[in-house]
């Protein structure tokens, strides 16, 4: 196996498939190679439909080998340390690789452990949350024996996670499943989130305000998780009233739906390519160029940068062409206007066969594709998500093609 590549790139999840198989329709001859060594690969924004009992979690999983472009090298192993100086990427197993361009794309790590005694007792004890494959259908199992008078809380960390509306979408499934069985006014719903909105494009904000009066949920903000007793069925939040004072308050609960908090994985946190002084270690790019602020041949896509936009896997599909052009005009010695407008898109559903179709840029300023007032909740769209997404994932754009 070659030590050296033109273009190394770090992950294999959607952000590091799509531009490698980009680059190699564009341009065949490339030397590309990803480093990663994840034996599968998961359609992620599936899980949500997954928790509510609306796909099947099997369709979301393919082994990785499947998605590697080809022609493009594979290396399976974990990326440890980075030499930007250098050009030098080293493994956890101790090989070394060089490159002339460096595309660091490793995705966001879930931070379970941040949470006191959630990895012990998350997948029973009605503790249950969609961002990990083992754990979705668990959701469904709590959603579906939750018994009128009880109790069901929903979380949303202090973090910027992956797929933003993911943990209220889960929350309007569970509500419109008990609506559906006529359970709905015995349940209480409390949506606990550490921000103090409930969205931050005011258009969608307003549609999703009256989702949660029809639902009867309580909007609980200021409310960060930080420790969970299965066993006890308590949930500790620190809470931040008004003027900033925190203090630990315990609510009890029979389900629980956890987003856990997210940041940079932690080989990135601890290289020269984190955001100098940021404890969650985003990788420290250009907002619009996507190249690394203190390493011209380095760049970064995906949810571990630091780019202000939502971490979706719509923004994804938007950077790739950008950062395609951007690297063959840096090959060719040539210059680009090619920039990213940090394009976010966020399909909301608020129940089954209903969903607001949020899409917005670093402004927060809605950026709708659709001919018709996207921030009502749709049929077509919730199709869109359900059937066509999935299909355009694994046969489009893990392949490279429009």
């Amino acid at each position: 196996m070659s030590k050296h590549h033109q273009i190394l790139i770090i992950g294999g999840g959607n952000a590091g498939i799509s531009l490698a198989a980009q680059l190699m329709r564009k341009q065949p001859g490339l030397d590309i190679a990803i480093i990663d060594p994840a034996e599968h690969h998961y359609y992620q924004p599936a899980w949500t439909l997954v928790g509510g009992g609306a796909f099947n979690i099997q369709n979301t999983e393919r082994d990785e080998a499947s998605v590697i472009p080809k022609n493009v090298t594979w290396i399976k192993e974990a990326a440890d340390t980075f030499e930007p100086e250098n050009n030098t990427v080293k493994t956890a197993g101790g090989n070394s690789f060089t490159y002339d361009y460096l595309v660091a794309c490793p995705g966001i790590q879930l931070d379970w452990d941040k949470v006191a005694g959630l990895k012990e007792t998350l997948g029973k004890n009605g503790v249950c949350s969609n961002y990990r494959f083992d754990q979705a259908p668990y959701t469904f199992e709590c959603i579906k024996n939750l018994k009128p008078g009880k109790t069901a809380l929903f979380t949303n960390p202090a973090t910027p996670v992956k797929c933003g509306g993911a943990p209220q979408k889960i929350m309007y499934l569970a509500a419109d499943y008990w609506r559906k069985h006529g359970l709905l006014k015995d349940i209480t719903i409390n949506y606990t989130a550490a921000g103090g909105i409930i969205f931050g494009v005011q258009k969608y904000a307003d549609e999703l305000l009256k989702v949660v009066k029809g639902y009867g949920i309580n909007l609980q903000f200021k409310h960060n998780l930080i420790a969970i007793d299965g066993q006890r069925k308590e949930a500790t939040f620190a809470v931040t009233d008004a003027e900033g004072n925190v203090t630990n308050v315990v609510k009890k609960f029979d389900m629980i739906h956890v987003t856990p908090p997210q940041s940079a994985p932690d080989f990135i946190k601890k290289s020269p390519l984190a955001m100098e002084g940021n404890p969650l270690g985003w990788i420290d790019v250009d907002k619009h160029t996507l190249r690394h602020t203190r390493y011209a041949n380095v760049f970064g896509i995906g949810d571990a940068t630091n780019t202000p936009n939502a971490k979706t896997g719509a923004a994804i599909r938007k950077q790739v062409p950008v950062l395609v052009e951007v690297l063959l005009a840096d090959i060719a010695h040539a210059q680009t206007t090619a920039t990213y407008d940090g394009y976010g898109s966020c399909p909301l559903v608020v129940g089954y066969g209903k969903l607001i179709l949020a899409e917005f840029d670093y402004e927060n300023k809605p950026v709708e594709t659709f001919p018709f007032n996207q921030a009502k909740p749709s049929w077509l769209m919730y199709q869109l998500k359900r059937r066509l997404l999935p299909w355009l994932y694994w046969n489009r754009i893990m392949k490279g093609t429009p």
